[in-house]
């Protein structure tokens, strides 16, 4: 039996419990798991948004936790490019994928070189967008308290 790596990617802005569930499942189907944390520029390229936390902090945070083997930032918009780099065996991906067409062609390419993909049940009670929202909010009723 071959050593299972997987890979399992993500901004892990404003780390929170959604993010630690991903890594925590991954681990637990895998031999050694690489996380790739998006390159700021690749965040904001993909999501229109650059991270609140500076990539080499996340990549910090990351590396930190028990069940991720080895962190890596992830620069690449294709995966077979991050692939090629990586070398994993088994790619994580949040069900949000799971039938669209990105998630049917992600699918297809890692199929071609050997690559399984593994969706995992996506976090709605909790995201970095939501949290994002709520510093927001805070800061702009400080602001308006500070003129007042």
């Amino acid at each position: 039996m071959s050593t299972r790596i997987g890979y399992a990617a993500g901004a892990f802005d404003l780390f929170h419990i959604g993010h630690l569930n991903i890594l925590r499942h991954a681990k637990s189907q895998c031999d050694y798991l690489v996380a790739g944390v998006v390159s700021d520029e690749l965040c904001e390229a993909t999501k229109g948004t650059r991270p609140v936390v500076p990539l080499v902090e996340r990549l910090e945070i990351v590396s930190s936790i028990g069940c991720v083997d080895r962190a890596v930032a992830e620069t690449h918009p294709d995966r077979l490019d991050t692939w090629k780099e990586v070398g994993f065996n088994v790619f994580f991906k949040g069900d949000d994928w799971r039938g669209t067409p990105k998630g049917v062609r992600l699918e297809r390419a890692f199929a071609k070189v050997g690559v399984e993909v593994v969706y995992f049940p996506y976090t709605v009670h909790t995201s970095s967008t939501a949290l994002r929202r709520t510093l927001e909010a805070i800061t702009a009723s400080a602001r308006r308290e500070a003129v007042h």
